[in-house]
């Protein structure tokens, strides 16, 4: 039963493509992801940490593989709060299922299945590229397509609750005011600057989207006081910080690597 990796992914500020296949954004991969392990089966199930879950990409993403299996989901990182799980549990599974039924996908056609995946089931609209490289990606819209450094800066952060990435994606207006402010942002993107200056921006399109809570902006306000900078990540109930030490209850880091294979066994 093979088994594959893929690191979550926090996007600060992101504007939807034109043809709503995807989108532009800033994101980075975190050290902590999603592991996948795939079993063939007669029928397609998934397992989130043991229990049985309705995972739509994840079966999407197998079906369009046309095979079916057993998935068992093994996450590191809070689910449906912005830390990109679907797209991490979506990749990882594609490339265990690629070594359980030998299917020898090139890389760029397994990134490809996870993604359509996930802008069929609404759950993402670039996660997966990110996951897939690591590092500091960036695909500003202005022409210059998907890039990539590596960084390791050190974040805290918390989770207070979910809010549905589908809720926003479907919601003209929310999507109308994301990609104003997200295309308005994206402008003053510098992949030198340091992360308090990006987060001080982030939160500024967080704001003009509508999208923090009560509790997102108090806890931002907690760690602007503490002499750092936070931002909300897309799309949760989450609040990022750089610049502090011993703010915010959890931490992780940047990581630069990227999806793979773990277990082929």
């Amino acid at each position: 039963m093979p088994t594959a990796y893929a690191p979550g992914s926090v996007t600060t500020v992101f504007a939807p493509r034109e043809d709503g296949e995807g989108s532009y954004g800033v994101s980075f991969a975190v050290a902590d992801g999603v592991r996948a392990t795939v079993d063939p089966a007669d029928e397609t199930t998934v397992r989130l940490d043991g229990e049985p879950t309705d995972f739509e990409p994840v079966a999407g993403v197998l079906d369009s593989l046309d095979v079916a299996a057993t998935v068992d989901l093994d996450a590191e990182i809070p689910v449906g709060r912005g830390f990109g799980a679907s797209g991490a549990a979506t990749l990882a599974t594609v490339l265990a299922a690629d070594a359980a039924f030998e299917l020898d996908l090139s890389r760029e056609a397994a990134v490809d299945a996870a993604h359509r995946a996930e802008v069929a089931a609404g759950t993402g609209l670039g996660d997966v590229f990110v996951q897939d490289r690591a590092g500091l990606a960036w695909n500003a819209g202005d022409g210059g397509g998907r890039n990539r450094i590596e960084r390791d800066d050190r974040i805290e952060y918390v989770s207070t609750g979910g809010i549905a990435t589908e809720s926003v994606l479907g919601d003209e207006a929310s999507m109308a005011r994301v990609a104003d402010a997200g295309t308005d942002a994206l402008r003053s993107f510098d992949p030198e600057d340091s992360l308090e200056e990006w987060f001080e921006t982030a939160w500024t399109f967080a704001r003009r989207t509508g999208l923090p809570t009560p509790a997102v902006r108090e806890t931002v306000e907690r760690v602007t006081e503490a002499g750092g900078a936070a931002t909300m990540a897309m799309v949760g109930e989450t609040v990022l910080a750089a610049g502090v030490e011993g703010v915010l209850p959890e931490e992780t880091r940047i990581t630069n690597e990227g999806a793979h294979l773990v277990d082929r066994a």
